[in-house]
């Protein structure tokens, strides 16, 4: 009964969700792409990043101040290079040494 009543969630999750994108190659976009993106791409692609730059034993919390400064920080980068590759610019802003 509770396996039918969660995959009924899920279901019903799924068939209200916003449409994203069918796949964002983080690796081909620009600045200019990420900027222009819908808001609910932007968000997934944000929160990806966010991952994606933490140190493996790095603990699984979100510093939810941390990520709407990288976010700043990101979107004043690629307004100010816009032909710039995404990856590029995350890397040149938050590579960690």
């Amino acid at each position: 009964m509770k396996f039918g009543a969660a995959a009924l969630a899920a279901v019903m999750l799924a068939w209200s969700a916003p449409a994203l994108a069918d796949g964002i190659d983080l690796s081909s976009w620009t600045c200019r792409q990420f900027l222009s993106a819908n808001k609910d791409d932007i968000g997934v692609i944000l929160a990806w990043l966010d991952g994606y730059y933490k140190d493996e034993d790095d603990p699984p919390v979100i510093d939810t101040g941390q990520f709407v400064a990288n976010a700043k920080k990101l979107g004043e980068y690629c307004a100010a290079h816009p032909d710039s590759g995404l990856i590029t610019a995350t890397d040149k802003l938050f590579q960690k040494e």
